[in-house]
C-alpha cells in the first residue's frame, strides 16, 4: 500500500487480495440473499403472516415488516461498529453472519398467522430485527476490511465488489425463488413452497463461515494492533467530537440518503411497483428483475474502477440528478410497457373521487381493525384501493354522498348514513351492489383485472428496469469507497457503518412502505416517487456544497 494514490496503476492484485475480495463478498453475497428474500415475496407473506387485517393494510403491513429490519441496522452498526474498532474486523462479521444465517432458517420454519395467530407476525418481526441487527454490522465491516487491503490507487475497483454483494444477493434469492416457482407451480409454491429459499440458507450459512474462517486480520487493523493504537472509546471519538460528526453528518445527508432512495427505487420500488400496481404475475416480475439485473450489475465495478480515475463525488451526485429528472417518465414508460391495458385506461376514462374530505380516513389502519366501511368516500376508496385503480380527488359539500366516475359513468357509494339498519344485512348488500356496480364499469372501461402476459412489451421492460439498476450502480459503485476514506482508521468502522446504515435503513428501508401508503393516501399511483425524488434532490444539493471528495486519501492513518 505503499504507491501513492495517482500514480500509473502497476499493481496487479496479488492471489492474498484476491481471496480477500472473494471471501468478503461472497460471505456479504449471502447476507443480502437472506435479507432480501423477505423483500421478494412480500405479497405472500403477507397473505401469511398478516391475514387478519384488510388486504391494503395486510401488504403494507407486510412491507412494514420488511422495513423493520432496516429500522434496527443503525443500532447494529453502533454495536458491532464499535466491537470492530476494539477487536478486529474479522471476527466481528463472522458474529454478524452467524445471527443472520439462523434468522433466516428460522423465518423458513415459522408457523402461519392460520396456525398460531397473532404470534406469528410478531415472531417474524423479531427475526427481522435480529436480521437488521446483523446487517448493521455486516457491511461496514466488509467494506472496510477490502479497503484496507487494497492499494490507494484501486480501493474504488477493489470495494466496489463489495457494492455487487447487494444486487446479487437478490440476483441469488431471485434466482432460487424462480426455480423453486416453476418446479413446484404457483399453487404449490404460495401455499407451502415459500419457505424452501429461506430453509436451504442454513447450506449456504455453513459455506460461507467457512470461507471466512479462512481469512486472517486486516493489515491496517493488525498495525494498530501491535503500535497499540487502536480506539479505547470509538463512540465517543467517533460521535463524540464535532470534528468527526460534521463529516458522518455531511457523509449521510451529502452522499447516503441519495445513494439510498436510488438503490431501493430502483431495485425494490420497481419490483412492487410492478407486481402490486401493474398486476404483473410474480413469476414474470422476477424473471424481467433478474434479467435487469444481470445486466447491470457489472456497472457496479465499472463505475467504482472510473471513481478512482474521476473521483467518487461526480459519479454519486450524478445519479442522484439523473434518477430525480427521470423518475415519473420512466414510472409512466413502465405502466405503458408492463400494462398498456391500464395505462390506456388511465387515458381514456380517468377515474375520481368526488367526497366530502372530512369523511374521508386515511386508507391505512395501524391497528388493523378498521374496515373503512363508515363512510360513503371509505367505502368507494377502499374498493379503489383493493382494485390497485389510482384515482384523483375531488372535493364535494358536506354532507354529499361520495361518487365514483369512472370516465363518463358516475356511481355513487354506499352511503351508511341513509340506511335504517347500518350494520348486519342491509349494510352487507349496499356494499356489494355499490362493488359489483363499480367492477362492471371497470370492465367496461377497460381497466384489467391482471396485466395480460402475452400483452407485456418485454424488452422495454426490461430496459427501463435496466436503467433504474444503472443508476443505482452509479450512487452504489464508489459509496463503500468514499465512505472508507472519510474516516480514520481507529473509529473507521463505527463511524463509516452508522450513516451508511441510517441513510439504508431508514431512508431507503422505509421506502417501500412509505411510498406505497402515500399512494394509498391519495390515490395517485406515481404519487410515492415523490420519495426518492425529493431525497435525491436534497443529497445533491448538500453534496455539491458539503461532500469532499476523497479518491487521492491515503487510509493508513
Amino acid at each position: 500500500m505503499a504507491e501513492a494514490a495517482g500514480q500509473p496503476d502497476h499493481h496487479k492484485a496479488t492471489q492474498n487480495e484476491k481471496l480477500v475480495i472473494a471471501a468478503s463478498s461472497l460471505g456479504t453475497v449471502f447476507e443480502w440473499y437472506d435479507f432480501y428474500l423477505y423483500g421478494l415475496l412480500a405479497t405472500i407473506i403477507s397473505a401469511k403472516f398478516f391475514s387478519g387485517v384488510n388486504e391494503t393494510t395486510g401488504f403494507i403491513f407486510a412491507l412494514a415488516a420488511f422495513a423493520a429490519g432496516f429500522a434496527v441496522r443503525p443500532f447494529g452498526a453502533l454495536v458491532f461498529g464499535r466491537i470492530g474498532d476494539l477487536v478486529g474486523r474479522k471476527n466481528t462479521f463472522l458474529v454478524t453472519m452467524a445471527i443472520m444465517g439462523l434468522s433466516t432458517f428460522t423465518v423458513g420454519l415459522l408457523p402461519s398467522y392460520e396456525t398460531i395467530g397473532v404470534a406469528a407476525p410478531v415472531i417474524l418481526v423479531v427475526l427481522r430485527l435480529a436480521q437488521g441487527l446483523a446487517l448493521g454490522g455486516e457491511y461496514g465491516g466488509a467494506a472496510t476490511y477490502v479497503a484496507e487491503h487494497a492499494p490507494n490507487h484501486k480501493r474504488g475497483l477493489y470495494t466496489s465488489w463489495i457494492q455487487t454483494t447487494a444486487t446479487l444477493g437478490l440476483f441469488a434469492a431471485l434466482l432460487v425463488v424462480i426455480v423453486s416457482r416453476t418446479l413446484l407451480g404457483e399453487e404449490a409454491f404460495a401455499a407451502w413452497g415459500w419457505r424452501i429459499p429461506f430453509l436451504i440458507s442454513i447450506v449456504l450459512l455453513g459455506v460461507s463461515m467457512w470461507i471466512r474462517l479462512q481469512l486472517n486480520e486486516s493489515p491496517v487493523f493488525q498495525k494498530m494492533k501491535d503500535e497499540g493504537t487502536t480506539s479505547k472509546a470509538p463512540l465517543t471519538e467517533a460521535f463524540g467530537r464535532w470534528g468527526n460528526l460534521r463529516l458522518v453528518l455531511i457523509a449521510l445527508f451529502g452522499a447516503v440518503v441519495g445513494q439510498a432512495v436510488v438503490w431501493y427505487t430502483g431495485q425494490f420500488y420497481a419490483l412492487f411497483f410492478l407486481e402490486k400496481t401493474l398486476k404483473v404475475d410474480g413469476w414474470t416480475t422476477n424473471i424481467l428483475i433478474a434479467i435487469a439485473l444481470a445486466i447491470g450489475t457489472p456497472f457496479f465495478v465499472f463505475f467504482g474502477w472510473l471513481s478512482d480515475r474521476i473521483g467518487r463525488k461526480p459519479i454519486i451526485l450524478s445519479g442522484c440528478a439523473i434518477a430525480a429528472a427521470s423518475y415519473f417518465p420512466l414510472f409512466g414508460l413502465l405502466t405503458e410497457a408492463a400494462n398498456p391495458a391500464l395505462a390506456h385506461a388511465q387515458r381514456s376514462a380517468p377515474v375520481t373521487v368526488t367526497a366530502d374530505p372530512a369523511e374521508c380516513s386515511f386508507q391505512f389502519d395501524p391497528i388493523g381493525k378498521n374496515k373503512f366501511d363508515g363512510s360513503s368516500c371509505d367505502i368507494a376508496k377502499t374498493f379503489l384501493a383493493k382494485q390497485g385503480i389510482g384515482y384523483r380527488n375531488v372535493e364535494a359539500p358536506a354532507g354529499t354522498t361520495a361518487m365514483i366516475q369512472i370516465g363518463a359513468r358516475q356511481i355513487p357509494a354506499y352511503d351508511p348514513r341513509k340506511e335504517v339498519l347500518t350494520e348486519g344485512a342491509v349494510a352487507t348488500i349496499g356494499i356489494a351492489d355499490f362493488q359489483d356496480s363499480a367492477k362492471a364499469a371497470l370492465t367496461e372501461a377497460g381497466y384489467p383485472a391482471k396485466a395480460d402476459p402475452a400483452r407485456i412489451n418485454k424488452p422495454v421492460v426490461v430496459l427501463v428496469l435496466t436503467l433504474l439498476v444503472l443508476l443505482v450502480t452509479m450512487v452504489y459503485g464508489p459509496i463503500a469507497a468514499m465512505l472508507v476514506e472519510l474516516f480514520p482508521s481507529r473509529i473507521r468502522y463505527t463511524s463509516m457503518s452508522l450513516p451508511y446504515h441510517i441513510g439504508n435503513g431508514w431512508f431507503g428501508g422505509f421506502l417501500p412502505a412509505t411510498a406505497f401508503a402515500m399512494v394509498a393516501a391519495t390515490g395517485d399511483i406515481y404519487y410515492g416517487l415523490w420519495y426518492p425524488v425529493i431525497a435525491a434532490v436534497v443529497t445533491l444539493v448538500l453534496g455539491l456544497f458539503l461532500l469532499p471528495e476523497t479518491y487521492k486519501r491515503s487510509i493508513d492513518d
